[in-house]
């Protein structure tokens, strides 16, 4: 174990560090709402594309996804190489996402939907579900960052003491500066955790002898774990249920697919798609190789979610390396929370309160608010429910994922309606939160990733083409047609 004074002390130079990216880009705010919550849409290619893989490849991966693993084997590798598929939306919506928020000035998916539907009761809805299914994703970062603090420590730092640190941060980063902030600090982490991950992972596969005898050692004594389906977690029902909502991430989860509209052009654009792809694949590798190191090194452990903090405390890794990881982590964990924050935050003062230009300081303030609400009210579900992070997860790509036929129809669908998309999103997300809540369906049964998206498929079309288009209802297909044969895109 590492004594908690060090990680106390690692944790406090993290966050005069953080704070000193924040103050610096503080500088730059001009005080509009599109400055504080898009960082003025002047974002490069490298930055924009490491706070977007900073802020999607969050401590789920080493905590859950090597819990995964851990559990069930190669299975956790097709889960997440299903989801690192679905990136290549990137390159289809990206450019649609960028342009439409150029042309009309959009800063929130949310209020994107609703110009396009003509309706706003589209956007406050979108709003309500996001504030509504992305709780339990923050609770997965703050129940991430507990679980780490306290598993390296041996509980020396409480849970409760490793998630208020976590969400002292989250607040303050995102207070200083809105997403300029953010962002910043997200690609000083993105880089911090990719380095920290790749040594780490050496050290540990030079600890059991190299790559060879890493292998040799895992087919000889977890041979079940390299088989399809795996020894118990994985079977063909368990992946579907949780690859096909995590699939449409970049377009169901708004505090990503707002990303879309900061790059300042759209070469920015096509270099930050190509950093996320990049970053991605990377740590896809080094999340599933942990989990097996692990798997050697530390077999048994009760909670498949404390295999990093076991391997960080059994002694292979070298201390500064395992400090180095440890802010790594910490660091996702509070990017995506900073994320989910700022955007839940912009469509609640933009979406749900409706204040629009000329009300920049409201916007602002309002979102500061959200801000600081989110993540404490993430703090405290953590604290009650850290021992099922995974399965709060998956709920929340489950109940995401109802926006994903609206948001597809907006660009390729000129026959959608406000209607249909109303009908969509209320039936869709009843039926999740009924799956879940009254039958008790688990988010490992594909009952309920394909209930939803049939049922909110169904209804978007159905309602669609027996009801009439709203008369201020916006053409993106045809609006768009020029802009996207100009920049190349198909």
């Amino acid at each position: 174990m590492i004594p908690a004074v060090v990680i106390w002390l690692t944790v406090a130079a993290f966050a005069v560090l953080g704070g000193a990216i924040a103050f610096a880009a503080m500088r730059g705010n001009t005080g509009t709402a599109a400055d504080y919550y898009l960082g003025g849409r002047h974002f490069g290619g490298m930055v924009s594309g490491l706070s977007y893989a900073a802020t999607t490849y969050s401590a789920f991966m080493l905590v859950v996804l090597t819990g995964l693993t851990y559990r069930g084997g190669v299975g956790a590798l097709g889960f997440e190489l299903i989801y690192f598929s679905g990136l290549t939306l990137l390159v289809v919506f990206g450019p649609r996402f960028w342009l439409a928020a150029r042309r009309w000035g959009f800063i929130t998916p949310a209020e994107m939907l609703g110009a396009r539907y003509g309706d706003r009761k589209v956007a406050r809805l979108a709003a309500v579900l996001s504030l509504l299914f992305l709780m339990p994703y923050c609770t997965t970062q703050m129940a991430g960052i507990g679980l780490l603090l306290s598993g390296v420590t041996g509980g020396a730092i409480t849970l409760l003491q490793a998630i208020a640190v976590g969400a002292a941060l989250a607040i303050f980063w995102t207070l200083v500066a809105g997403l300029r902030s953010v962002a910043w600090t997200d690609a000083v982490q993105a880089a911090v955790m990719l380095v920290s991950a790749l040594l780490a992972v050496g050290f540990v596969v030079a600890s059991i002898g190299g790559v060879g005898v890493f292998v040799a050692r895992v087919a000889a004594e977890h041979g079940p774990w390299l088989d399809v389906p795996g020894p118990g977690l994985w079977s063909l029902g368990t992946f579907l249920a949780l690859s096909i909502p995590w699939f449409f991430f970049p377009l169901s989860n708004p505090q990503v697919s707002q990303r879309l509209f900061v790059t300042e052009d759209m070469r920015a654009l096509r270099r930050m798609i190509f950093w996320v792809l990049g970053f991605g694949l990377v740590f896809t590798l080094i999340a599933v190789i942990w989990g097996f190191a692990a798997l050697v090194l530390e077999p048994g452990l009760d909670n498949p979610a404390g295999a990093t903090p076991a391997l960080l405390g059994s002694g292979v890794v070298p201390l500064p390396v395992s400090l180095l990881l440890i802010v790594g982590i910490l660091s996702a964990a509070v990017s995506t929370l900073d994320s989910i924050a700022l955007t839940l935050g912009s469509m609640v003062a933009r979406d749900l309160m409706r204040q629009g230009e000329g009300r920049d300081a409201r916007q602002i303030l309002i979102g500061r608010v959200v801000v600081v609400l989110v993540v404490l009210f993430a703090a405290v579900f953590a604290l009650r429910n850290a021992p099922i992070i995974d399965q709060l997860a998956a709920l929340s790509a489950a109940g995401l994922v109802v926006t994903v036929p609206a948001t597809i129809g907006a660009f390729f669908w000129r026959g959608g309606t406000a209607a249909g998309v109303l009908a969509s999103f209320l039936g869709g997300a009843g039926l999740a939160i009924w799956l879940v809540m009254g039958a008790s369906v688990s988010v490992f049964d594909p009952r309920l990733a394909l209930g939803v998206i049939s049922t909110t498929v169904a209804l978007f079309v159905g309602v669609s083409l027996v009801t009439q288009p709203r008369a201020g209802a916006l053409d993106f297909k045809r609006a768009l047609r020029r802009d996207l044969d100009d920049h190349g895109v198909w």
